[in-house]
């Protein structure tokens, strides 16, 4: 039987020109800031275009692209028209040769927001992860290669579009069985390349700690905390420092939410001294935030302050080439956010109100979860601040994306607005409010 074999994009790799595969990569994230995009494009990415593997970008790929090169086409830039690719024909015709990896887009398909549209979000989690739960199992002889190392690494992607988009309790149950198979595969597989070890490694540790973010997001704390320990260990037994920062932020998360909040700096800074190397300022901006919530927890305001400072200090050097894929949420809103729940546990209701404001009137429309977030802490910082009917209003605004997105972690932000406008319930905006989220609990 004859198979399709990818055509090299020779019009893509001409107009990178003399740039390294690495610098065009910033070179596409530096115009997705200025048309307000966010791609998570790096050298793998763009090695993947011009070797023909990405017959047709994404949404906004498109748009970034189009944007960089204004007057070109698709098909100008090496491209295939997209029905092509999207089209049944096209999909049959891929199914029987292609790797999981190769027929999947970076972002949400056509398939995905059909699914969304028909039946909410528990739908869109099986069609979802319908599409990457065929990690294959290992081979003869547990050898594996690289078709099954670019399956681990398409299910990380998916999941994360997935949960920023639609939040993770219909997602935390299937996401299990590719974590399972992706550490059969660590487990029981031999390859050739140590190339390939590493990032199967690195793939399966990236994936633990997605299934964790699920479990923690959802309400599950302790399965969270499991996967989260299992992907540090991959970390360390694999020498990957960088996955290593990434398992101590989520970490030091877990903790602070769990009100564990001297765990929660231990691990956040752990995870600075893990990430020093790195060269990626973002990500020890990040951590020093996370260790700030500590801190916060603590009551311990002038180590807060410090944590925050540092911070604010890393996070104004910009972003590099070094910065992980997994950052792609981490820009100035959720910077504000992560800076008004330090206010809120240190009790300064105003200032946590004012750094949450900020950050809903940043946040970018991909992150629907994260808007739904944003506007839960405001919500609940204007309520204890003692303006109950804004509260009431933004929690509305929340119950609105709620259809949407299903966080157990929001639901459970709103229940506590919920006991403390109680007090207001005479007042009509918040009745409105208390009325509107006890239906959707009953539901």
């Amino acid at each position: 039987m004859a198979t399709s074999r990818a055509v090299p994009n020779l019009a893509f790799r001409r107009l990178r020109g003399q740039r390294s595969p690495a610098e065009f990569a910033a070179a596409v994230r530096r115009a997705a800031r200025e048309i307000g995009e966010q791609v998570a494009c790096d050298a793998r990415y763009v090695g993947r275009v011009e070797s023909g593997e990405i017959r047709c970008p994404n949404y906004a790929y498109e748009r970034v692209f189009l944007h960089m090169f204004p007057g070109l086409s698709l098909t100008d830039l090496g491209f295939v028209a997209r029905e092509r690719v999207r089209g049944r024909g096209a999909r049959a015709a891929a199914g029987a040769s292609a790797a999981p990896s190769t027929i999947q887009n970076d972002e949400e398909s056509d398939v995905l927001r059909r699914a969304f549209m028909a039946g909410g979000t528990a739908t869109v989690a099986a069609a979802g992860l319908g599409a990457f739960g065929g990690i294959p199992a290992p081979r003869a002889g547990g050898r594996f290669g690289e078709s099954e190392v670019a399956a681990v690494e398409a299910a990380v992607r998916q999941i994360r579009l997935l949960d920023d988009r639609h939040g993770a309790d219909g997602l935390y149950r299937r996401a299990a069985g590719p974590l399972r198979t992706a550490y059969a595969l660590l487990d029981a597989g031999t390859t050739v390349r140590r190339s390939t070890a590493d990032r199967l490694h690195a793939g399966a540790g990236e994936l633990a700690l997605s299934v964790g973010w699920l479990a923690h997001d959802s309400g599950r704390l302790e399965d969270a905390r499991s996967h989260y320990a299992e992907a540090l260990a991959t970390a360390r037994v694999g020498g990957d420092p960088a996955l290593e920062a990434h398992c101590f932020s989520n970490t030091s998360f877990l903790a602070r939410d769990a009100g564990r909040f001297r765990e929660a700096v231990r691990a956040a800074q752990a995870g600075q001294h893990a990430a020093r190397h790195l060269a990626s300022a973002r990500l020890l901006a990040l951590l020093a935030l996370r260790e700030a919530g500590g801190w916060a927890g603590l009551g311990d305001r002038a180590a807060c302050e410090e944590a925050l400072g540092r911070a604010h200090t890393l996070f104004g050097r910009g972003p590099s080439d070094a910065d992980p894929e997994w950052m792609s949420f981490f820009g100035e809103p959720e910077l504000e956010f992560l800076e008004a729940q330090s206010w809120s546990l240190l009790g300064d209701w105003p200032r946590a109100a004012r750094h949450a404001r900020r950050a809903t009137a940043l946040h970018h429309p991909h992150f629907t979860r994260n808007l739904a977030l944003y506007r839960a802490q405001l919500a609940a910082d204007l309520a204890r601040g003692g303006s109950p009917e804004e509260a009431a209003a933004t929690g509305e605004r929340v119950l609105e994306l709620l259809d949407e997105v299903q966080s157990s972690r929001i639901q459970a932000m709103l229940g506590e607005t919920a006991r403390v406008l109680q007090t207001h319930r005479g007042a009509p905006r918040v009745a409105a409010f208390l009325e509107g989220r006890a239906a959707l609990t009953r539901a």
